[in-house]
């Protein structure tokens, strides 16, 4: 998982070099050591982990999704846990709690946090997803990236 996540936080890394926000997922195989999909933030309807899914789910089968796991450095909004859940991707593995990054974010009108954990979105689902996080080894790294991207990035609203 640590390796993993890890890897999605490059590919954050990545997206913040492309000027984007700092997000970043990636989609690995039942084998749990096959990547499949990597993806970084686009703007603010187009997420890491939304895009990755829709994609995921154009190139692969459903059931074989339900073995995949989506990793990612920050907790899914209710707009990517919805994804995930529609695209029947099985299992998921987040660094940092979305109670974290709001810590970090504040009232930021680029990142307008909905405090509706992704646990609470798939408990209203029909599908037993799996959910891993925070994980608190990579949190610090995670977090790194955000905390310098969000003070260079003050709130344009007062």
């Amino acid at each position: 998982m640590i390796a993993h996540l890890r890897r999605a936080n490059a590919v954050a890394q990545q997206a913040l070099q492309a000027g984007h926000h700092p997000f970043g997922a990636i989609l690995v195989a039942p084998d749990q050591a096959t990547v499949l999909l990597a993806q970084g933030n686009l703007d603010t309807v187009n997420h890491a982990e939304s895009t990755l899914a829709r994609t995921a789910y154009q190139r692969f089968a459903p059931d074989y999704l339900w073995g995949c796991t989506l990793y990612t450095t920050v907790e899914p909004c209710a707009m990517c846990a919805g994804t995930q859940y529609w695209a029947n991707i099985g299992q998921l593995v987040y660094g940092v709690a979305e109670t974290q990054l709001l810590a970090l974010t504040g009232n930021h009108d680029a990142n307008p946090t909905l405090n509706l954990p992704c646990r609470e979105v798939f408990a209203c689902g029909q599908k037993p997803l799996q959910v891993w996080g925070p994980i608190a080894e990579v949190a610090a790294e995670i977090r790194h990236l955000h905390q310098d991207f969000w003070q260079q990035h003050p709130p344009a609203r007062a």
